[in-house]
């Protein structure tokens, strides 16, 4: 039988992406200087005119080029609003230097924390991701492009999308069955102006194979949202953990991106997880494949490791291949992409994973 599946997406303005691109900000700030002794554990809560920026750090952060970075990334993403603005928004900041407990398992470079990773991918998409998730994030990436070029000037940087999927019993996509957007709007936007603009703008990115005559659109069903971003809702580093890898058709082990050093496996060893399914599926091996690793604190050598495809004799040849052939140590992972470079700002919004720029998304495994 078919069946539905839904993932969602959110624009940089949405107050936690918001809270991410400051941390991320910071943390390139850090690694500007491409060292591997420096480290990053940086998080943000964003409200009504108000940062606060918190976390650990090893090498030298003014606080001066801190703030000004923060007002930076609030200017770039466009909140000159009343209840945020860049130019009046205060700024708390918390950051101080790494704890000596947590430098004697990352300065040998063994895991910065326990914890376990999974990475996904699949033939859905030429990015190999799922379907659901890559059109939410098509869908808020383009009404941000369509805002900051004036050719909706009326819209606000807060935005969510949603993508509903029908599938065929076989697994692969049918069709879009429902679209639901909430953007921010001015005051003086009519409503039937607003769904009209949107529809069309997210039905000019949606492939025609996939919407019909029955796909429902549901455009700010609430009527109104003039109040947005941080001022709207508190943000915080860290909550959209879904939105920034599969949208929920893989597991995941809980830990967030925005804000950490590579030598904090949440961040680095995803990467690697994603490079490994990604290449499997690219390579032809498997319609899909998830794989989770696992590791503790200080200890460089994982503590799990499998692979899983349709196939699970061959999810178990794929596993013993890459245990003997690929470095899986926080290094090994850091040396294979060149991870202590200013890249992370690059990868806060529209999903970690599918962006073919970002050293874990080639393919050159096998």
């Amino acid at each position: 039988m078919s069946y539905l599946f839904t993932s969602e997406s959110v624009s940089e303005g949405h107050p936690d992406k918001v809270a991410d691109a400051i941390s991320d900000a910071v943390l390139d700030l850090v690694m500007a200087k491409q060292d591997s002794a420096l480290r990053c554990a940086c998080e943000t809560l964003v409200t009504t005119n108000r940062v606060v920026v918190a976390g650990e750090y090893k090498g030298h952060l003014n606080d001066q080029e801190v703030e000004q970075e923060i007002r930076e990334v609030i200017k770039n993403i466009g909140y000159e609003q009343r209840g945020f603005n860049w130019r009046t928004v205060e700024i708390t900041n918390l950051l101080h230097g790494q704890s000596a407990d947590i430098a004697l398992g990352t300065d040998n470079f063994g895991a910065g924390d326990q914890g376990l990773m999974f990475g996904y991918a699949c033939n859905e998409t030429d990015t190999y991701m799922p379907s659901a998730i890559y059109y939410s994030h098509k869908i808020v990436e383009k009404l941000t492009e369509v805002r900051k070029n004036k050719q909706l000037p009326w819209l606000g940087p807060d935005a969510k999308s949603q993508v509903t999927f029908e599938y065929n019993d076989d697994g692969t996509p049918k069709r879009i069955a429902k679209v639901v957007c909430s953007t921010q709007h001015s005051d003086d936007t009519p409503i039937e102006v607003v769904r009209s603009a949107v529809e069309e703008v997210i039905r000019s990115i949606l492939p025609g194979k996939y919407v019909d005559d029955i796909t429902e659109f549901f455009i700010n069903p609430t009527g109104r949202f003039v109040i947005g971003g941080p001022d709207g809702d508190t943000g915080l580093t860290g909550r959209k953990i879904i939105v920034d890898t599969y949208g929920g058709y893989s597991p995941h082990g809980g830990g967030a991106f925005s804000g950490k050093d590579p030598t904090k496996v949440d961040r680095s060893a995803a990467y690697m997880m994603r490079y490994l399914a990604k290449n499997i599926v690219a390579s032809g091996q498997a319609p899909w494949a998830t794989v989770q690793i696992s590791y503790a604190i200080g200890l460089a050598q994982p503590m799990s490791f499998y692979v899983e495809t349709a196939d699970a004799v061959q999810g178990r040849l794929l596993t013993k291949w890459i245990e003997s052939n690929v470095d899986l140590t926080p290094k090994g992972i850091i040396d294979r992409f060149d991870l202590f470079q200013p890249i992370y700002s690059s990868t806060t919004n529209y999903g970690h994973f599918g962006k073919d720029y970002l050293p874990w998304e080639k393919i050159d495994l096998f």
